[in-house]
């Protein structure tokens, strides 16, 4: 299944895209009407949404506006310098664990808006990556049983602003502007993706191919990912585990080459789609008091 958040008429709702259509769950008696809700429903609710798509109002993908999958991720959890092609270009050490950080939950931003140029800098990046949606509570949870535990996946840009990041090591603030969590442009549950780890990615600005890697080359793969992370904290679902992005960033160009206001990011990621944002100024309302 391909499952949605999207708007129409002014109200979010949940449904499940089918070609160019979109099945609304809105209306559907006993069925969570968020994503996070309907995945903490578990299996039964997933499985309940599936048989009520056919017979649920379709609605023309043309007439809604897909917002991020998951509106308020209760975590966003990346992972830096995860590809062995990324490593060599930034001259850093291949890491001997996997090196995560957060991004806050209020940088998730949809699949085909614009994101922002911040007001206090110009080192603004893109970095197309594959994203994991959890979909049940779990702790400790061995590599061998990690699939269990997954939803589904998505595509992430981890938007970065350059020199935020590099002034202290935790990359968080660097990492964590609204809007830097372009996501989508749905979850395509994991039953449809049996191994993530041979999926093409690809990245382009302006139309120009800066990214292009497959998930096989990831060094610490998305099942290692969750039992790593989950040594130490509890996953939830609706959690989102962006993996590291590959060769390719702006930021290691010779000279670099930033964003600029109008520039226009693509990801797509083989079995599950696509999403494209444009750069635009940070908006003078986004200054409140």
């Amino acid at each position: 299944m391909r499952l949605a958040t999207f708007q129409h008429q002014g109200q979010p709702r949940i449904g499940i895209v089918q070609g160019d259509q979109v099945a609304d769950l809105s209306g559907v008696p006993d069925l969570p009407r968020e994503m996070t809700a309907l995945l903490e429903a578990g299996p039964e609710a997933l499985a309940r949404a599936a048989r009520a798509a056919g017979s649920a109002p379709r609605l023309p993908l043309s007439d809604v506006t897909l917002c991020a999958p998951i509106l308020r991720p209760p975590k966003i959890l990346a992972v830096g310098l995860n590809y062995a092609d990324h490593v060599a270009e930034t001259g850093a050490q291949t890491p001997k664990q996997p090196i995560i950080f957060n991004k806050q939950s209020t940088a998730a931003h949809p699949p085909f808006a614009p994101f922002h140029m911040p007001r206090v800098s110009t080192a603004l990046d893109y970095e197309g990556e594959l994203g994991i949606v959890i979909g049940r509570r779990c702790r400790h949870v061995p590599r061998e049983r990690a699939r269990e535990v997954i939803a589904g996946y998505t595509i992430v840009n981890d938007v970065s602003v350059r020199d935020w990041q590099m002034r202290v090591p935790t990359m968080t603030m660097g990492k964590s502007f609204d809007t830097h969590c372009p996501m989508g442009p749905w979850i395509v549950t994991a039953d449809e993706i049996p191994d993530p780890h041979g999926l093409d990615l690809k990245t382009w600005v302006n139309g120009e191919l800066r990214q292009s890697s497959n998930t096989k080359q990831l060094i610490y793969d998305c099942f290692a990912l969750i039992e790593h992370l989950t040594t130490v904290f509890t996953l939830e679902p609706g959690d989102l585990i962006s993996t590291g992005t590959p060769g390719g960033v702006g930021v290691a160009m010779k000279p670099p080459n930033f964003l600029k206001v109008g520039d226009v990011v693509r990801i797509a990621i083989e079995g599950i789609g696509e999403i494209e944002n444009a750069v635009v100024a940070e908006p003078a309302e986004t200054a409140r008091i």
